[in-house]
């Protein structure tokens, strides 16, 4: 089946995304949502698409199948709960929604659309090198720690500096360095080692409220994880997971390039594949293969959906601990 894929955000990364359900050869793109009717016609210029849509019942209700939702993190809820409703699949930009509120209401309402299928579109853990890096940590012996690093200056940043309030530095728009960068290591984190047993969170405050960068501690039952991210400076540090003698290092814990195994013996492993073109080509055949095939997937859809609103719950807990409250909370 080729779905019928409708796009809401003509940012890049929404560029990058269509390159790749085009690639996978299970989408195509069919209508477009802007609020603008001249920007939405200068994304589709490059697909040949021409139908563009301010109105979003409208955009809803053009013959689309699945959204792809790459909007402001503040206005994900409405925009999802809406496109559930009308029975369209969902594709979400990390991160889904503001707070667990949210996300427990959309939970709710999947519950009663029981065909439809939301995917929050962390396209590192769907990576095949994430694979390998889950694959080797299955293997050790035992987990000591691990330090992850996402630090990367923001093109937003020197408008911050400038005096400006960009979106994704904005309490406003549910934005800051923890839920824009932060959310990569973390989901990497979770993923590989579960949910932490309580975590710490200490930010670095902006002057609008939100953070520009932070530290995170993850606390397990016999290791903790530190999470470093920010927005407004760029590290070149790999990432780590020790074991006892042997060490797992990672070149980029969002691109997931570069992996190389240390033994016990120091010797070095190297086990990265060479990455695909598009990083975004395997979780649209993923989540292509799951919206088609409902009951062979039904398992690995249901881990996916939890593991989505763990990091959700832990971004929460996150914010409660450094004092960042966003206007979408209750």
């Amino acid at each position: 089946m080729t779905y019928k894929l409708g796009i809401i955000g003509t940012n890049w990364i929404t560029k990058q995304f269509v390159e790749a359900a085009h690639e996978s050869g299970k989408y195509e793109l069919t209508a477009i949502y802007s609020r603008h009717t001249t920007t939405g016609q200068e994304f589709g210029q490059d697909f040949n698409v021409d139908a563009v849509y301010t109105d979003l019942e409208e955009f809803y209700n053009s013959g689309i199948n699945v959204v792809y939702i790459a909007s402001p993190n503040s206005v994900h809820f409405e925009q999802v709960k809406a496109a559930i409703k009308h029975d369209l699949h969902v594709i979400v930009e990390k991160s889904a929604f503001s707070n667990p509120d949210e996300y427990d209401e959309i939970m709710a309402l999947l519950a009663e659309h029981k065909d439809v299928r939301m995917f929050e579109a962390a396209r590192h853990i769907q990576q095949p090198n994430f694979k390998i890096i889950e694959d080797q940590v299955a293997k050790m012996e035992k987990i000591s720690g691990a330090t992850f690093v996402y630090e990367k200056y923001s093109s937003r940043f020197d408008d911050y500096l400038a005096g400006k309030e960009p979106n994704v530095l904005s309490r406003k728009f549910s934005a800051g360095a923890l839920t824009d960068l932060g959310i990569y290591p973390i989901y990497a984190a979770i993923k590989l080692f579960g949910k932490p047993q309580s975590t710490h969170y200490f930010a670095t405050p902006l002057r609008n409220g939100s953070d520009g960068r932070g530290i995170a501690i993850f606390r397990y039952q016999d290791f903790d994880v530190t999470i470093e991210f920010g927005k407004g400076s760029n590290s070149h540090l790999d990432s780590e997971i020790l074991g006892l003698r042997d060490t797992l290092v990672i070149g980029d814990i969002a691109e997931v390039l570069d992996i190389t195994y240390y033994d016990a013996d120091k010797v070095a492993h190297e086990l990265s594949q060479a990455p695909v073109d598009n990083p975004m080509v395997p979780e649209a055949e993923i989540f292509a293969d799951m919206m088609t095939n409902q009951a062979e997937t039904a398992e690995e859809y249901q881990k996916l959906l939890t593991l989505s609103q763990t990091v959700n719950q832990v971004l929460f807990d996150l914010r409660q601990d450094a004092g960042i409250v966003f206007p979408a909370d209750k």
